[in-house]
């Protein structure tokens, strides 16, 4: 569902247009709100409300199947309503219990408000901690940024800048990198990964004489993954490993801040970047972009990153089923 008030609904309503001949979902939303917007954005797009997976596909072509996640106030485009956090956090929910059961085969998330959610009680910095602690993997859960020119993994991600640089240890980016490798061998079918490591410092660190960090932090996570048999290299300096050249020289970069990976995603590709939850044992995507308020019910929000969430979550779980078939085979 994501926030009702943005413009999660709109690209939904979008997303079955484009998509109604190609890889069926189901989305967890109200009905009658899904109905009203369509009417209200001329959107000819017709609502059957289903019971499971199974109804959904039978559907799907003729219509948009929804499974009911009732919203306790009707939404008002651009301004978020905190007695609908229920409905929101209840649709993630459901969501991740339907993948986990095998009832479907990765959930996509719309964007949600995390400061509205937060003052109702949600305990948790975002989607990305939340589907861990639903999955039971929480700490080991790693966000990565994919579009089809860059591929890019945050070791910290919602904490400011200052605390950022205290949290980070050589085991830290050690372990979110292990995890990134295995899951670009498992999900995205690249047998050998070439990790690039992100230097902190400008010119990553210049030989200590822009700071320490580099040397005493991020080298020695870079020797713990070479001795483990990964392909990683760095400390890369910031400003030269977004270049054209230099990314056809690594499959991920592993940055170390939130907007050192953010940045150059969206700025190379924001249309297509899909934000991967990796590390958890179900496939989960989402849209590179947020609420937008500013433009939520004026029928000009582009579903394109949410077509290419749909996409790659779709072929992240058929690569995970075949692999699963062949290891249930062997």
């Amino acid at each position: 569902m994501g926030d009702p008030a943005g413009i999660g609904g709109e690209c939904t309503l979008k997303a079955w247009q484009a998509r109604r001949d190609g890889y069926p979902f189901v989305a967890l939303d109200d009905p009658s709100w899904l109905n009203a917007l369509a009417r209200r954005l001329r959107l000819h797009v017709p609502i059957v409300p289903v019971a499971d997976t199974a109804e959904a596909m039978r559907v799907f072509a003729q219509a948009l199947p929804v499974i009911a996640m009732p919203l306790a106030n009707p939404p008002r485009p651009g301004t978020p309503d905190p007695a609908n956090a229920a409905a929101i956090v209840g649709s993630i929910s459901r969501a991740a219990a339907m993948v986990m059961k095998g009832q479907a085969g990765a959930m996509v998330t719309n964007p949600i408000n995390k400061a509205a959610l937060y003052a109702t009680g949600f305990a948790y910095p975002g989607h990305t901690e939340f589907l861990a602690a639903l999955t039971g993997v929480s700490g080991r859960e790693v966000m990565m940024l994919a579009s089809p020119l860059l591929r890019v993994v945050p070791v910290t991600v919602h904490v400011a800048l200052r605390d950022a640089i205290a949290m980070l240890t050589p085991d830290l980016i050690a372990s979110v990198a292990r995890t990134t490798h295995d899951a670009l061998r498992r999900d995205f079918g690249i047998p050998y990964p070439r990790l690039a490591i992100a230097g902190l410092n400008p010119h990553a660190g210049e030989q200590g004489a822009l700071g320490r960090e580099d040397a005493a932090i991020v080298a020695p996570a870079i020797e713990i993954l070479q001795a483990a048999g990964i392909d990683a290299t760095g400390p890369w300096p910031p400003d030269t490993m977004f270049t054209r050249i230099a990314r056809t020289r690594y499959d991920v970069a592993i940055c170390l801040y939130h907007d050192q990976a953010l940045i150059p995603l969206k700025t190379l590709d924001m249309d297509h970047g899909v934000n991967v939850t990796l590390g958890l044992p179900i496939v989960r995507t989402s849209p590179d972009h947020g609420t937008a308020y500013d433009i939520a019910g004026q029928g000009v929000a582009d579903p394109t990153s949410l077509l290419a969430a749909i996409d790659l979550a779709a072929d992240l779980a058929r690569r995970r089923s075949f692999l699963g078939s062949a290891a249930a085979a062997g």
